[in-house]
């Protein structure tokens, strides 16, 4: 098998499985792209814990961890087979690299279902949860990824989950798709600009260098796991950019691969 990417993918709103006003079928068309892995691991802004804990689950649930959004949406399930192999020898990887990591069971949360059911619809490939840690920084997630690079070896593919620009407060729901805030482009373009020129010091530095970059994110957990990829890349990785359009005037989707040259 040839080597895999590494991927971050902006998984947007729960409704992104029903809604036909978002961008689901690109997800599929992205998948189709992209060699088959052999199996997912998958980091999700919505999975924090103080360490990184893995999931060893066989048989992950399906976590609706949302609320007021339509039936339909509860009714989806997303029955993958987990993959404990790989959640535990991400663990070890983990600890070779000096960094203390945990286990446990625990099911596929929204960041995790949503992006595999649009990108691998029948379910069919394992896949494993390792959580992010909200109040550590980018360069400790991109620690992490440095660890687990060696996994794609091995037909895994490391998956950060998240969002490019995350500021609900500052989101317009009656907005009309296309109708940005000209400062999300600012700091997404800041963005792939230090992704493409593989400057690794200003983007672990981003929230001092790029524009915008609190109001983008007054938090940084849906940022956290492009970190991850990032570290799980090559160093001479190629960079493919999937724009999926701004919505609600703030929230940027944009998919990365980190390619194998």
């Amino acid at each position: 098998m040839n080597r895999l990417p590494s991927l971050y993918l902006s998984h947007g709103a729960p409704t992104l499985p029903i809604d036909p006003s978002l961008p689901s079928a690109e997800f599929g068309a992205l998948s189709a792209q992209l060699p088959r892995p052999e199996s997912v691991l998958m980091l999700s802004a919505h999975w924090g814990t103080a360490q990184p804990v893995v999931s060893t689950s066989t048989a992950p649930e399906t976590i609706h961890d949302f609320y007021g959004f339509p039936r339909q949406l509860y009714e989806i399930q997303y029955p993958a087979p987990g993959a404990p192999d790989v959640a535990r020898r991400a663990a070890v990887l983990l600890g070779e690299h000096g960094i203390l990591t945990d286990a446990q069971p625990h099911g596929l949360d929204h960041g995790a279902w949503v992006p595999m059911l649009l990108m691998f619809p029948e379910a069919d490939i394992p896949v494993a949860q390792l959580s992010i840690q909200p109040h550590m920084d980018a360069a400790h997630h991109f620690r992490v990824g440095r660890a687990l690079r060696s996994l794609k070896e091995d037909g895994v593919m490391v998956i950060g989950s998240g969002q490019i620009t995350h500021n609900l407060r500052a989101a317009d729901f009656s907005a009309r798709p296309g109708d940005a805030d000209p400062r999300v482009a600012e700091f997404t373009d800041w963005f792939e600009a230090k992704l493409a020129a593989h400057d690794i010091d200003a983007l672990l530095d981003y929230r001092r260098q790029a524009p915008h970059a609190v109001l983008m994110h007054p938090t940084d957990e849906h940022l956290l796991p492009v970190f991850a990829a990032l570290g799980a890349a090559d160093d001479d990785y190629s960079l493919a950019i999937q724009s999926l359009g701004t919505y609600q005037r703030s929230l940027a989707m944009t998919n990365y691969v980190f390619g194998t040259a």
